[in-house]
């Protein structure tokens, strides 16, 4: 099984330098996102919206995601993977600084959803320059490196940011991820392969992997799947401080552990992926959906729910497995699907706290958010064997 082809060219900077110069656009990116679920209980009030209306602003980020991800990646299809990858973060980094200066609930809704447009296609063809620059047998571990800055950002850069929020204010949670984008900007120029766009390929060649069936399930898994683990995320914060009457102090060290165990998972899905891909998704997806079941009860204590949020990052997992499988059931049009992925996982990340927030409108309290998030993670497994499924009898035919 071959990587994808990408027209790089063969330079002096090692790999390892590659992969991390691409992974701080991951940190940039996973400090935005899961900050601004750690920041409702502080912005919330100052926009002067309840807790779960500023889930909005969480969903507009994702749906920008949704949007951008496939317009980019289609539009950028005859540029430099390099430029395209800089350009993507510098807009990144000036939408999250329009964030921070926001006035109101609905400029705020506009910005996020501005942010979100370079989130997937970056990630996307991030992770194609990552597996190009590794032999074919490492790829998932490569793609696994760049969400590995993602995952870090859970474990240091949302923590600092909900931090922010509690002493000099919210906006600096937004604002320094500006300063992140430009870093990871100059880093990528530097680091990254100087490659030119492959011959052939252009905006109506991409949307050939809009085709596939196996793209559709593949996305479709990752859509409903990683639902469930934000659905408990993006409420994690409300649950400490509104239900277990926790100090606030005690949040970013929960988040913390969250993104430790999401650094863990993330590491271990592309070791397991690298040898079997399969059975990686199906693990990820049955261990996470019984953590997400069990986490209502978790709440009792904070030693509990410690235990359950860092097991419940399992689910993580999945972006790495799903990553390298669109590398090889896409065909030629390898930058679409790969962002594709992205929007996928940020229609997860706008239904399942959709789909949590009428669990607490009804009433349920923030800890219902568990049984959301298993039901999804549930959904997200029948489709997955669905696509296992498919795929076999399609080369049976």
């Amino acid at each position: 099984m071959s990587g994808p082809a990408t027209g790089t060219v063969p330079v002096p900077t090692s790999p390892g330098l590659v992969i991390l110069a691409l992974s701080m656009g991951g940190f940039a990116i996973g400090t935005t996102e899961f900050a601004a679920m750690a920041l409702v209980p502080y912005f919330s009030p100052a926009l002067g919206i309840t807790e779960a209306q500023a889930s909005q602003v969480i969903s507009a980020y994702a749906l920008g995601v949704v949007v951008g991800a496939p317009l980019l990646a289609v539009l950028g299809a005859k540029i430099s993977r390099r430029i395209l990858l800089v350009l993507l973060m510098v807009a990144f980094g000036v939408f999250n600084v329009l964030s921070a200066l926001a006035p109101d609930f609905h400029s705020m809704l506009l910005f996020r959803f501005m942010s979100g447009l370079p989130h997937g296609a970056y990630f996307g063809v991030a992770a194609l320059v990552a597996a190009s620059v590794v032999p074919p047998n490492r790829r998932s571990a490569a793609v696994a490196r760049i969400l590995v800055g993602l995952t870090v950002a859970t474990t240091i850069g949302v923590p600092f940011a909900n931090v922010l929020g509690q002493t000099v204010g919210w906006r600096w949670g937004f604002g320094i991820v500006g300063v992140l984008a430009a870093i990871t900007a100059i880093s990528v120029f530097l680091m990254a392969p100087k490659d030119q766009p492959k011959k052939g390929v252009n905006p109506l060649s991409e949307l050939a992997a809009l085709k596939s069936r196996q793209v559709w399930l593949t996305l479709a898994t990752g859509a409903v799947g990683f639902g469930g683990f934000f659905a408990v995320y993006t409420y994690l914060a409300s649950t400490l401080i509104t239900t277990m009457q926790a100090p606030p102090s005690v949040v970013p060290i929960m988040l913390m552990v969250t993104g430790v165990g999401m650094t863990v998972f993330t590491f271990v899905a592309g070791w397991a992926a690298d040898r079997n891909q399969t059975a990686a998704g199906f693990a990820s997806l049955i261990l996470g959906a019984i953590v997400l079941a069990l986490y209502p009860v978790a709440t009792g204590s904070l030693w509990t729910l410690g235990l359950a949020v860092f097991c419940m990052s399992v689910i993580g997992g999945l972006s790495t497995v799903l990553q390298t499988r669109l590398m090889d059931v896409a065909g030629e049009a390898q930058q679409l699907a790969a962002a594709l992925n992205h929007s996928a996982f940020n229609v997860a990340n706008a239904l399942g706290p959709w789909l949590a927030a009428q669990a607490i409108y009804a009433g349920y309290g923030f800890e219902s958010s568990g049984y959301v998030g298993a039901a999804l993670s549930l959904g997200g497994l029948a489709i997955f064997a669905v696509t296992v499924l498919d795929a076999k009898r399609t080369r049976r035919l």
